[in-house]
Parts: C-alpha cells; sequence; structure tokens
C-alpha cells in the first residue's frame, strides 16, 4: 500500500535508518557520559564510541581517523575551513577562489572574508554547472591561499571535476577545500585519490542524524592547519572545542558504514528509478533536465517545465509529495534560484523547476504516483494560462511587453 505523503527532498535531509537509530540509542541513556572525562568507565566508554565511529568516518572517506574533526554539521566545518585557512594563513596571502553556484555556507562564509579586508574570486559556471579549469588556473595569483569548490552540487546534482581542480591547486601550491555534504555517502569520495585537502560534510544527508557534520583536514603532504573558530577546552585537536556529541557521532559513524556496504547497490536501483523518472517527465512539453546530465549525482534530478510557476505546481501536490523548487522564498520576493540563474536559465524556466531527491527509502511505487502526480498538474495549470495558450499561437513570449502595473 502507498503511504502518503511521499519524501522526494532527499537533498534537503534524509530518513534515518533505523539502524543507526539503534546504534545510537545505549548512547543516550546507559552510556551517558563525557568523552573528554578521562577518570571513570562512563568518560571511557563513551570516548572508546566516539574513536570508534572517527574511524568508520575515516574509512568511507579513505582518511586518517586523525583527520576528521567532528562539527555541529556541515555548516560549521565549511565556516571552519575557509575562516580556519584565511586567518592560519594570512601570512601568505588573502585571495580565495569559488564559484557562484556554491552552498550559501560557502559564499556567505566569503561574503566575511571580504568584509575583513580579504579578497574572493567568483568563477561562472557553464550551462551545466561546472567550472572552467583554463579560468580557474587564469585566476591564480601569488596572494591566492585557497581553492573553495563544493563536490557536487545539491540543486543540480552537477558533479565537479575534484581530480583536475586539485591537480590545479598542488601544482601552483594552493590548498583545495571541498563541500562535498551532497556527494559523500551517495558517490566514492576518497580524499588521497581525489587530492582535497580540506573537506566537508554532514551524517543527516546520509541517513545519519542531524546536528553532527565533520571536517577534513589532511595531516600530511601538505600538513594542513586551521584556526579554531570556537575557543574551550581544545577538543578536537584544538580546532574545535566544545563537549562531544556522543549519540551523534556514533550514528555518524554508523551511517558511515552503512554507506560503505551499500553504496553501490543503492547506486544502482536510486539511479534507475531516477532515469524513469526523467524520462517519463520529458514526454511533457516544454520540459528540461538542468544541469549536466552525465556529470552528476545518482539520486538527483532538476526539471523546469515552461510556463507553469514552480511554487504553483508544488502547491498542486506538496500536501502529497514532498519537493523542493528553484524559487526559494527570500524576505517578501519570489527570487529564482541563483545557481539557475547562474546555468544561464531564464527566469521563467528558473521559476518553474522542481528538485527531485530520491533516496534509499524511495520506492517504484513512489515514483509511479510521483510521475502522474506532477504530470496531470503541469498539464492543468497550463490549460489555466494565458502563456501556454500565447506560446501554442506561436507567440514569442519574449518580444512582448509588459505593462507596468
Amino acid at each position: 500500500m502507498l503511504n502518503l505523503p511521499i519524501y522526494l527532498d532527499n537533498n534537503a535531509t534524509t530518513q534515518m535508518d533505523k539502524r543507526v537509530f539503534d546504534a545510537m540509542t545505549p548512547y543516550f541513556l546507559d552510556h551517558f557520559g563525557n568523552a573528554a572525562s578521562r577518570n571513570h568507565p562512563f568518560g571511557w566508554q563513551a570516548e572508546e564510541a566516539v574513536d570508534y565511529a572517527r574511524g568508520q568516518v575515516a574509512k568511507l572517506i579513505g582518511a586518517d581517523p586523525k583527520e576528521i574533526i567532528f562539527t555541529s554539521g556541515a555548516t560549521e566545518a565549511d565556516n571552519l575551513a575557509i575562516k580556519g585557512v584565511y586567518e592560519m594563513y594570512s601570512s601568505k596571502g588573502n585571495h580565495i577562489i569559488t564559484a557562484t553556484t556554491e552552498h550559501k555556507a560557502v559564499l556567505d562564509t566569503c561574503k566575511h572574508i571580504e568584509k575583513i579586508g580579504g579578497e574572493v574570486t567568483y568563477l561562472q559556471v557553464d550551462k551545466e554547472g561546472l567550472i572552467d579549469l583554463k579560468e580557474l588556473e587564469a585566476a591564480i595569483k601569488p596572494s591566492t591561499i585557497l581553492i573553495a569548490i563544493m563536490y557536487a552540487n545539491n540543486e543540480i546534482g552537477t558533479i565537479q571535476p575534484v581530480k583536475e581542480i586539485s591537480a590545479i591547486a598542488r601544482k601552483n601550491g594552493v590548498l583545495f577545500f571541498t563541500d562535498a555534504t551532497q556527494a559523500v555517502g551517495k558517490v566514492p569520495v576518497d580524499v588521497n585519490k581525489d587530492g582535497i585537502d580540506l573537506m566537508a560534510f554532514t551524517a543527516h544527508k546520509m541517513y545519519g542524524p542531524k546536528g553532527v557534520g565533520a571536517l577534513y583536514v589532511r595531516r600530511k603532504n601538505p600538513r594542513v592547519k586551521v584556526t579554531a573558530q570556537m575557543d574551550g577546552g581544545g577538543h578536537e585537536r584544538g580546532m574545535r572545542s566544545g563537549t562531544l556529541n556522543v549519540p551523534g557521532i556514533v550514528g555518524f559513524g554508523k551511517a558511515c558504514e552503512l554507506c560503505m556496504q551499500e553504496m553501490e547497490s543503492d547506486t544502482q536501483r536510486i539511479s534507475k528509478m531516477r532515469d524513469h523518472l526523467e524520462k517519463e517527465l520529458l514526454k511533457l512539453e516544454e520540459a528540461y533536465v538542468n544541469g549536466s546530465r552525465e556529470h552528476r549525482l545518482p539520486h538527483v534530478a532538476n526539471i523546469s517545465f515552461k510556463h507553469v510557476e514552480g511554487e504553483g505546481l508544488l502547491m498542486g501536490f506538496n500536501k502529497n509529495i514532498a519537493l523542493s523548487s528553484g524559487s526559494a522564498c527570500t524576505s517578501a520576493s519570489l527570487e529564482p534560484s541563483y545557481v539557475l540563474k547562474a546555468l544561464g536559465l531564464g527566469d521563467d524556466l528558473a521559476h518553474s523547476s522542481l528538485r527531485f531527491g530520491l533516496g534509499r527509502f524511495t520506492t517504484d511505487e513512489q515514483i509511479e504516483y510521483t510521475i502522474k502526480a506532477i504530470s496531470e498538474t503541469v498539464l492543468k495549470l497550463r490549460e489555466m494560462s494565458p502563456l501556454w495558450e500565447m506560446y501554442k499561437e506561436g507567440i514569442d513570449l519574449n518580444t512582448i511587453e509588459w505593462a507596468a502595473h
């Protein structure tokens, strides 16, 4: 039996895997010690659990457990990486390179760096959401200390050429940081093979708990250091003070272990469902996939339905299907997504997009229901739309001059 509503917003967060929940439970109730309490069994138990989880997390990304710094999530890890490198390497330079399609946690941190006297170059992307490697190389100067480019985009799923980016960074003696929040646990990420110096990721995007994430900080070739952004008892090798969230960390570790075991089978099943969803929805007239279809995450599809308002489309079925639209409500205006605008989409297409994020618990039955519901809603809204009527009559909508109110 199909249970409604259907959840297809797995880029925002994922449902916790019951096996993760089961692993965490004892650390709320029985083993409740502080991992920094070194002189009794409660503390030892907690510390042991954290060490074990640190190993599980490190193993998923090919790192050494000592290179994992636990944080409250990816936003904090982004902040710690960018601000921490900026302060630590200030004698070398003050220039950071990033891209226009980064997550707000990176963009807003870069804006902060600019306010305190740093210099930031924002690279444009092509219509698939990929940066130009030649432009990246040309942007590097003697004062460049960090390249911050995300592994995979949260709205369109486009995967950047990480190995090539890191090779350029290495060649020029610049550190490479990547926000890999959407990628870790979904596609194979290996910090050594990929040449990553710092990397942010989080548990709640991979069927783990909210409120716990990590920053990977390379220990050798090169040895990377970041200045702490939170001071206190010197936890996490002095980079991030604060009592560790033991149950959360245990859950994060378990989630990473499960991803290692099931990533391949999850990917095969999920990408097949995603491709089917896309194929069926593209049968609608004027429907387009946004971003790269070749270089992207297996569980993400971002589709625009021309002459239909994304928010209106969501209203049509949001009681039954949880999705997100390309237009985010910012203050009082409905601004189209800055990521879609960066791809060169006009407002009409950027406003009419839906992001589908499939996951471990998505079923074929849910996808069939979604295809039917969205197709029907698009057709219904278009029937009511004067723009669609004009388009069908062959009027070029770009030539119309709208009267101002």
